[in-house]
C-alpha cells in the first residue's frame, strides 16, 4: 500500500513538472510584454479625455495659434502655431482650442491653466459673450496670486480672440456657478474683452432698445413737430382778399 501510495505521488509530482516546464516559456513570454507597456499617468489620462475628438470630414485643419508662457520666464504670453482640425461652429470651436490649452505645451513649465482642470461646457450666447465652465481644478489648483491667475485668464482671452472672432467677450464659471473670484485676487464677476475693437462696434451700431423707454425726450425728438395754430385775427387776415387786406391795414 505504501508503495503504491509513494507511486502515484511521484507520478503526480512527474507531471506537475512537465506541465510547469511546457507553461513557463508562455508565462515568460506575457511578462516581457506586459513590462514593455509602461502604466499610464493620471496626466496622460486626462489628456486623452481633454483632447479634441478626431477630425470630422466637415472639419478642416487650420494653423492655430495659442498663447502659453514665454521661454524668457518674465510673465509674458507668447503665441504657438499648431496645427489642429478645427469645427467652423464658434463654440465647438472654442471648446476645441481651450482642451488644446488645458493639454498643456510640450514644456510643463510653459504651461498656464492648472493640470488637473477640465473644461465643463462652453457655448456663445447671441451677443457674442461666450461662457466658459470650468471644473473647481481651475480655481483649487491655479498659484494664488494676481500675476498667475490674470496670465491663465489672459491665455485664454487671447487665444480665443486669435481663432474664433465670434466671441467678443468671456465669462468663466467654476462648476456651472459664478464666484467672485478665481483663486482669492482675479475679480470674476464681469466678463472680460476678448475683441473689444468689434465689442465697441457692435455696440455703436445697435443702440440700446431700453434707452428710448429710460429717455422720453428722445421719442420727442422723433416726432414731427406740431403745428403752431395761427391767431384769430391771423386767420381772418389770411381769408381776406387782397383789397379786403388793405382795407384792414
Amino acid at each position: 500500500m505504501n508503495t503504491r501510495w509513494v507511486a502515484m505521488v511521484l507520478g503526480g509530482l512527474f507531471g506537475a513538472v512537465i506541465i510547469a516546464g511546457l507553461y513557463f516559456p508562455i508565462l515568460k513570454q506575457r511578462v516581457k510584454q506586459t513590462a514593455k507597456i509602461q502604466p499610464q499617468s493620471e496626466e496622460q489620462a486626462r489628456r486623452e479625455l481633454t483632447q479634441p475628438l478626431t477630425a470630422n470630414p466637415t472639419e478642416t485643419r487650420v494653423q492655430a495659434r495659442l498663447f502659453w508662457a514665454s521661454n524668457a520666464h518674465d510673465g509674458s504670453l507668447a503665441p504657438v502655431t499648431i496645427d489642429l482640425p478645427l469645427s467652423s461652429e464658434p463654440s465647438l470651436r472654442a471648446k476645441q482650442l481651450l482642451n488644446t490649452l488645458l493639454a498643456g505645451p510640450s514644456d510643463p513649465q510653459l504651461r498656464t491653466l492648472p493640470p488637473d482642470a477640465v473644461l465643463l461646457a462652453f457655448y456663445v450666447l447671441p451677443d457674442g459673450t461666450g461662457i466658459a465652465d470650468f471644473s473647481e481644478a481651475m480655481a483649487s489648483s491655479i498659484p494664488s496670486g494676481i500675476e498667475s491667475e490674470q496670465r491663465a485668464v489672459d491665455s485664454i482671452t487671447r487665444t480665443l480672440a486669435a481663432n474664433v472672432p465670434q466671441i467678443l467677450r468671456l465669462k468663466i464659471l467654476i462648476h456651472g456657478q459664478e464666484v467672485e473670484t478665481l483663486a482669492g485676487h482675479l475679480d470674476l464677476s464681469g466678463s472680460f474683452a476678448v475683441n473689444p475693437r468689434a465689442a465697441q462696434a457692435t455696440t455703436t451700431m445697435e443702440p440700446d432698445p431700453l434707452a428710448s423707454l429710460l429717455n422720453p425726450w428722445s421719442i420727442r425728438d422723433e416726432l414731427p413737430l406740431p403745428l403752431t395754430p395761427m391767431s384769430a385775427s391771423r386767420q381772418t387776415y389770411a381769408a381776406t382778399t387782397p383789397e379786403q387786406q388793405t382795407n384792414l391795414r
